[in-house]
């Protein structure tokens, strides 16, 4: 944990206390704070009082007492409208700040000087945020991984000299921390999302800038033009700008040739590394993800050999274009987090043969997007509700079986992919569902996914079948 001090014998007011609003409330209380803490939920209300929290509906206490008023990101700012205990605290001329916000002060008070390398972008935030963990433990360094991530920063070891941080930051936190200032802050690119909180794409991508703007280095991916245009503000504002892309060449950063990374500085393009054979690391995305890795470690001192040896580690993360098993010439591959067809697009177009399992609950839209994947699919194996959909959407264009069940689904995929003498395949599990008809998430389809590899004879399993990581 990480004791707020900077508060210590202040009043401040809290609102949420799910995960990380209860972990934000501890920190503030064991760091001396005079915290008091609501909820809309009777049962977290209940939770943070037997922990001895003081709580109190926030309609009552005294604003005008209170030095801050910290807010969990889940909870609206700004839009569809703020939330009435941000207009409670505005009306107070109450500071609004969130647990990312809170961090960024201990560390400036107490280990100004250690690396904070901070992570945003629409997609491929928790990838990127996994792989830099990843090659700073695998170098030696005192590594503290957390954020959106799913591991409350708060929660983390206190700040100091020599332990790095790696953070993955939504646009709710940004929009909490008016003083993020990390050594090494990524945005990695910029598509419309999340506009029911933030109201335009243009206030969107304005949040999201904030972190780079604070940034001692910024490394912005270029290949949208929101992205693009706060590169080039944010290098005219005077901050070191590196550029990163997976499909153009950039005169300074670190950008991808297919498989290939390139470094380029002072008129020299100079090869980096090759993530050809990184199952973990597939597919152009992941060379944007691997670019923003390594600028961001060479940010902070990391050495280049490290940094190879971190990729050519790298485990992946669960449930995301995950290798759990091996039989021959066939990976087994869960993709399970790929609840809608655009989150199923990244790893249909990292592989050229498929025996693919799909189906679930469906989204709008269904599967029509994905047809120019189709040509990789050596056959299609549907479960769940969306079965008959999805079949009646490949038509005649790709060989399917309504399988029904994940179980019959992988005993099935895997017995006509071994069968295939084409080549290298894989059979994936990338539902472009949710899981909701059958499990209830998808972290549990994918782990059953990998216990039902893990029963096939033969197999040679990647990853621990029980809990399915490495």
């Amino acid at each position: 944990m990480i004791p707020i001090t900077t508060l210590k014998d202040r009043k401040v007011a809290l609102f949420g206390l799910g995960g990380s609003g209860l972990a934000t409330a501890r920190a503030l209380v064991s760091g001396g704070a005079e915290v008091t803490a609501w909820d809309d939920n009777p049962d977290s209300v209940a939770k943070a009082s037997a922990e001895g929290i003081r709580t109190e509906d926030l309609h009552h206490i005294d604003w005008g007492q209170q030095a801050l008023f910290v807010l969990s990101p889940g909870v609206p700012l700004t839009h569809p409208k703020p939330h009435w205990t941000v207009d409670l605290a505005r009306a107070a001329g109450v500071d609004i700040v969130g647990d990312v916000e809170l961090f960024v002060r201990e560390r400036r008070a107490h280990a100004p000087d250690c690396p904070f390398i901070a992570i945003t972008g629409t997609n491929g935030k928790s990838t990127t945020t996994a792989l830099i963990a990843h090659i700073l433990k695998s170098s030696g360094y005192d590594t503290q991984l957390g954020g959106n991530i799913g591991t409350a920063v708060l929660t983390l070891d206190p700040p100091k000299a020599e332990r790095y941080y790696v953070v993955e930051c939504s646009s709710y936190q940004i929009d909490l921390a008016p003083t993020l200032n990390p050594s090494a802050g990524i945005l990695l690119n910029l598509t419309p999302d999340h506009l029911d909180r933030h109201g335009t794409m243009q206030h969107y991508a304005d949040v999201k800038e904030r972190l780079v703007a604070g940034s001692a280095v910024a490394i912005v991916g270029i290949d949208d033009s929101h992205s693009a245009l706060i590169a080039d503000r944010v290098e005219r504002a005077g901050v070191t700008v590196v550029r990163i892309s997976r499909r153009n060449v950039v005169a300074s950063g670190i950008y991808a040739e297919g498989t290939k990374l390139v470094q380029a500085a002072g008129g020299a393009m100079l090869p980096f590394a090759d993530l050809d054979g990184i199952q973990t690391l597939r597919g152009s995305h992941n060379a944007q993800n691997a670019a923003a890795a390594v600028a961001a470690c060479l940010a902070v001192g990391v050495s280049a050999d490290d940094i190879r040896a971190g990729l050519a580690s790298f485990p992946g993360l669960k449930h995301r274009m995950q290798p759990v098993g091996q039989r021959g010439r066939v990976v087994f591959v869960n993709d399970s987090k790929a609840t809608n067809a655009d989150a199923a697009a990244p790893a249909l177009s990292s592989y050229d043969r498929i025996y693919w399992i799909a189906g679930g609950l469906p989204k709008s839209g269904g599967i029509t997007t994905l047809a120019p994947y189709f040509p990789r699919i050596a056959k299609a194996y549907l479960i769940g509700e969306a079965a008959a959909e999805f079949a009646a959407t490949l038509g005649e264009a790709v060989p399917y079986e309504i399988s029904g069940t994940l179980e019959r689904a992988v005993v099935h995929a895997a017995a006509d992919a071994e069968c295939d003498e084409s080549g290298s395949s894989a059979v994936m599990l990338s539902p472009a569902c949710a899981s909701f008809d059958q499990y209830k998430n998808f972290e549990v389809r994918g782990d059953a996914f990998v216990s039902h590899v893990a029963a096939l004879d033969g197999m040679t399993m990647l990853i621990g079948s029980a809990t399915g990581e490495k």
